[in-house]
């Protein structure tokens, strides 16, 4: 079997947090979904994920700061 079996994996970085970006919205056509599970990355589907998780608690706190300070 050779490593790369499931098909070429060819996405940048950015393409995984963008599809990140707007899952985390729900906002994914179906046809992006399929296209994401053969193309993307998994480690940086992770990271990205990471990163948005933070940023999104980041802008929580941010929120919560205005108001109630």
């Amino acid at each position: 079997m050779s490593e790369n079996s499931g098909g070429p994996r060819k996405s940048s970085f950015g393409q995984s947090m963008k599809a990140v970006f707007w899952s985390f919205f729900g906002v994914r056509k179906r046809r992006d979904l399929e296209a994401d599970a053969t193309q993307l990355n998994p480690l940086h589907v992770i990271v990205a994920a990471l990163i948005c998780a933070a940023i999104f608690i980041g802008v929580l706190i941010l929120i919560v700061r205005a108001v109630v300070g």
